[in-house]
């Protein structure tokens, strides 16, 4: 499959930074959302990554203009029906997945591929009595998608073959290190960062040491570039309390995977991290 244009579902700062990610390697790119105020933020975030590419000299001025102009905003689902690839980087809900996975079947052609984003929920069950289930896969990068290299391709239990090559390839030629996964839950990486975020709430709420000691001491014994509440800031604590009470569903309420009532308290709160501004740590000061 030759692939020129890229749909993007959801223009929030994994689909904004995915539709840089395939920008950059000359793809046109429609990104997609509901919400103008969500593009409009989203336009400003990428044009604030090329201008430090610029300022770094990593591009050239005109680069950054062609780069921007593959970019087109759009509000409509039925304006990806071209697309050769769609990536949906929707929240996570199953419920909202499977409507838009519902409407792609019909409006793409029965030969785009059809991507989800989601870090935790079945591929099999987002699949689950669509036509064409064998073109949609897990395709998981991780944020920030621009510099992150790991995207997980996944397959379902009716992906074919032939598509799993093809969104493995895509991946490569976005620069990425493509890893195939069987659909479990959580994947990968996701199920094993639990017990890091768990294990790390128990100590908090155990009042054993704070927020900042927890990070401080994770980075400079273990090693981490970012202590466990500084990643669920920057991940968003209800993407990362989402994706834990998915696992601990999926995996029968295993305890190990129990989700922290500290995290559903934030999010309950609308302290979701940096993008709210405030999360374990304020960014407003």
């Amino acid at each position: 499959m030759s692939i020129k244009t890229v749909g993007v579902i959801g223009a929030g700062t994994m689909g904004a930074g995915i539709a840089l990610v395939c920008a950059r390697k000359g793809h046109q790119v429609m990104l997609l959302d509901a919400n103008q105020a969500v593009l409009d933020k989203a336009l400003v975030y990428l044009e604030s990554i090329l201008t430090k590419d610029v300022e770094k000299n990593k591009i050239s001025e005109q680069e950054m203009t062609e780069t921007l102009e593959l970019v087109h905003l759009v509000s409509e689902i039925e304006q990806l029906a071209d697309c050769d690839i769609v990536i949906e980087a929707v929240p996570e809900r199953l419920d909202l997945k499977k409507s838009i996975f519902s409407q792609l079947s019909v409006i793409c052609r029965e030969d785009a591929l059809l991507l989800t984003n989601t870090s935790s929920i079945s591929i099999t069950e987002i699949a689950g009595g669509l036509s064409h289930p064998e073109r949609i896969l897990g395709f998981h990068f991780f944020n920030p998608a621009p510099v992150m290299p790991l995207v997980e391709v996944i397959r379902g239990k009716k992906s074919s073959e032939e598509n799993v090559e093809v969104a493995y390839r895509f991946a490569q030629e976005l620069g990425k290190v493509p890893v195939l996964v069987t659909d479990t839950p959580g994947f990968i990486v996701n199920r094993i960062a639990r017990p890091y975020y768990n294990e790390a709430l128990r100590v908090l709420g155990d009042h054993v040491a704070g927020v900042e000691q927890i990070d401080r001491i994770m980075k400079l014994a273990g090693g981490f570039k970012m202590g466990p509440f500084e990643l669920q800031d920057m991940i968003g604590i209800d993407i990362n309390f989402a994706t834990t009470k998915s696992i601990y569903t999926d995996f029968f309420h295993e305890g190990r995977f129990k989700p922290s009532r500290i995290q559903q308290q934030m999010v309950q709160s609308g302290s979701l991290g940096r993008k709210t501004g405030e999360g374990f740590y304020d960014y407003n000061k």
